[in-house]
Formats: C-alpha cells, structure tokens, sequence
C-alpha cells in the first residue's frame, strides 16, 4: 500500500480574508500542517535527531492550484500522498475537498538535509528507518 494521510481542518476567521474566504496563503499552511502529521504518523517529524545530527525537510518546490474558495468554519478536508520518493527527497500531493468537491490541489516536493546550527544546511539521503515506511503512489 502506498502512502497516504487524510485529516481535516476546520477553517477559522484568521485562515479568511476580506472577503470572507480563506487567503490562498493558508494553502501551504494546511499542506505543512498535514506533512508534520504525517511524518509523526511514522514516528519521526519534520525537525528530528539522527546520528547527532539535526534532521530538517527544507521545501525545494510548493505549488496550489485553486478550484472552489472555503469560508469560515467549513471543515475542509485534506488528503495527502506520496507521489515521488528520490534517494534524498519527497514529493507530496495534496488534494483539498469540501463534501466530495475539489476544492484545491497542492503540490510539495522536500529534501532532507542535516540542519545543525553553525553549518551548512547539507542533502543526506533519506534516513532508512523514515525511507523503508514510504511507498510512492
């Protein structure tokens, strides 16, 4: 089976602009958001220790395209999947539904790399206790 996480988010007044409907920024905040939740999924996070070393996912592309805007206090939800798994990076796709409705499709490729403070942000191929557990679709 390959991977994949679904949860919801319930839209709230800070996530909306002027005109009552969420700010096409909140995208990639609901796609970070559902990325962290998934790696806790697997036992590890977005910012993890290994081998002494700081672990971090820094964003090499993020994209959204929008279909249907969501306002206030509507419970979106978000299915995440693997579409791609390099030897150092991942690439996440993003669909966003609103009772059955395409809403947005995101789209979020990262790479690992040792983020240790005072050095060189480094790509490192991806730890195998994270790898052996992701499958691309």
């Amino acid at each position: 089976m390959y991977s994949e996480y679904r949860t919801k988010r319930k839209i709230e007044f800070t996530d909306t602009d002027m005109a009552g409907i969420v700010h096409f920024s909140r995208f990639f905040v609901f796609m970070e958001t559902a990325e962290h939740e998934f790696l806790r999924s697997l036992g590890t996070s977005v910012a993890t220790e290994w081998k002494g070393d700081k672990i971090g996912w820094p964003r090499r592309t993020a994209s959204c395209e929008y279909h249907s805007p969501l306002r206030f206090e509507d419970e979106v939800d978000i299915h995440l999947w693997v579409s791609k798994k390099g030897t150092k990076s991942l690439t996440y796709q993003f669909l966003f539904t609103l009772e059955d409705k395409d809403i947005a499709r995101g789209e979020l490729t990262t790479v690992c790399c040792v983020t240790n403070p005072g050095e060189k942000i480094r790509a490192i191929p991806i730890p195998e206790f994270i790898a052996s557990q992701i499958i691309p679709k």
